[in-house]
């Protein structure tokens, strides 16, 4: 438990001594094992012992002992979460738009990280060593949807593997400038940063960058616009509002990558849609503790609704 100095003992199995521990303390990650060793923290037979790497002591009993988790440096602060799933190792939440997911230049607190240091505080296994929520995707500031955080040393290994291989459902809801043609398809590039503006991502040629794959499909047509599922095959930054620009229909309200923001006015005040038109609707993955399939869906939030009820008139 977090904040308090943890000691695991036990009978090694054979193999690598790194792998042997992990296989015995399944709450710890093998990278937190290898780290504890290297800071003199295991004893084998009564002994110290330093090579994580060994093979030699098999069926021997050990003592492993993992320091309380040193604080984030971020402050715990009380901002309301909409927690839709959580359990001793995640946590998945609907984040709403404008809510920073991790402190950065010009957003010190008043984030995600900071809320989950409230919510969570005293049941955050240490990852890394530290008292912190595990971070292995974000969303946008002005994007809002579906998130999930580790809580664990070993849920956050394991969603990072998931988020590399691909193994996670990822639905978006976006409303688009124009119509699509072809109105459902494949978009493959590679995304990068900019060379001409380094606070953009945008695509570039192949060799530079990263792949970048999105399937999309229209779900519904208005006289000057579309809303349009995207499935993110891979997870770059700003990827669905890089690749439907890149196709020529850029989000409405994409302050960066749309021109024509404030073509469009929602409400009845109608206004101007001052955000990007992109919401996170589902996720989809396995447990990786427990096994089990998880899945979730988040419903429209208002100001898209209102936007959406404004196109269809």
């Amino acid at each position: 438990m977090a904040g308090q100095e943890t000691t695991h003992s036990g009978i090694l199995g054979p193999g690598r001594l790194d792998r042997a521990l992990a296989e015995a303390i399944p709450s710890l990650s093998r990278a937190r094992i290898q780290a504890l060793v290297d800071d003199s923290a295991l004893l084998v037979g009564g002994k110290p012992v330093s090579d994580a790497s060994s093979r030699k002591f098999e069926g021997l009993p050990f003592t492993l002992t993992v320091p309380a988790p040193l604080p984030d440096k971020a402050e715990a602060q009380d901002i309301a979460l909409n927690v839709v799933f959580e359990d001793e190792h995640l946590i998945v939440v609907d984040k709403p738009a404008g809510l920073v997911v991790h402190p950065a230049a010009g957003h010190a607190d008043g984030t995600l990280v900071n809320a989950l240091l409230h919510h969570c505080k005293g049941k955050l296994s240490g990852i890394g060593g530290v008292e912190r929520p595990g971070i292995v995707h974000r969303i946008d500031r002005d994007t809002s949807g579906l998130l999930v955080v580790a809580k664990s040393d070993r849920a956050h290994e394991g969603l990072a593997k998931l988020f590399a291989t691909h193994d996670i459902e990822r639905r978006y809801l976006a409303l688009v400038v124009g119509h699509p043609t072809p109105s459902a398809g494949t978009i493959r590039t590679q995304i990068g940063r900019s060379t001409t503006n380094r606070k953009k991502m945008a695509v570039l040629p192949e060799g530079k960058g990263k792949h970048a794959v999105t399937h999309y499909r229209t779900l519904e047509q208005f006289r000057d616009a579309s809303l349009v599922e995207c499935r993110l095959e891979t997870g770059r930054t700003h990827q669905v509002r890089v690749h439907m620009a890149h196709i020529g229909h850029p989000l409405i309200g994409d302050s960066t990558y749309n021109n024509r923001r404030k073509a469009f006015r929602f409400g009845p005040n109608q206004s101007y849609f001052s955000r990007q038109a992109l919401h996170a609707a589902s996720l989809g993955f396995i447990h990786p503790v427990t096994g089990e399939k998880l899945g979730f869906e988040s419903n429209v939030p208002e100001d898209v609704q209102l936007l959406l009820t404004s196109l269809r008139i």
